[in-house]
This record gives C-alpha cells, structure tokens and sequence, in this order.
C-alpha cells in the first residue's frame, strides 16, 4: 500500500459511502436540518427585532420558538416531569420544618 498525502479525501469519501450504504445518513441529516431551521428562525427573529423591524421578528421569533419546542419534546417532557418531582419531594421536606 502507497503512503500518499492526498489520501484524506479518498477516506471520507469511502466512509460518507459506506455511512450511506448503511441507511444511516438520511437519518442523521434528517435530525441536524430539523433542528437548524427552528434555531434559524429564532435567529432571524432575534435580529429582526435588534434591526427595527418589531413586529414580523416577534413573529418569526414566535414560530422558531414553537418549532424547536415541538422538536425538543422528547427530552422537555421528562425534564418537566423530573424538575415536578424534585419541586414535590422539596415542597414535602419544607412543610416539617415550618411551626405555626
């Protein structure tokens, strides 16, 4: 086997084939893009109320929020319930210590 310098190319090439041969890919570009464009739109939302333009940045700001809320359900829903939890357990230990 030939040491060259120029091989960096042919092993990404070979590993994004082998990547899409897995079916693994889509996937993998599915979950990125579905996250980035929420977080564009909240950028864009965000500079569009810095530059001036107050009402449609809300907007776009509003529905970038809404899309990357409905993107991260899966792990704010069991935060939610965890951050219940703990706000019970700390809710039960601070009735004892209270005398009226």
């Amino acid at each position: 086997m030939q040491n060259r310098k120029g091989n960096g190319l042919a092993i990404a090439l070979i590993v994004i084939g082998a990547v899409m041969l897995l079916g693994v890919l889509p996937q993998l570009i599915h979950g990125v893009f579905g996250i980035l464009f929420p977080v564009l739109l909240v950028a864009l939302g965000y500079y569009g109320i810095k530059s001036g333009r107050k009402i449609i940045g809300w907007i776009v700001l509003f529905i970038g929020v809404m899309a990357l809320i409905s993107k991260l359900s899966w792990i704010i829903g069991p935060l939610l319930g965890v951050a219940l939890v703990v706000w019970g357990i700390s809710v039960l230990k601070g009735r004892s210590g209270r005398t009226y």
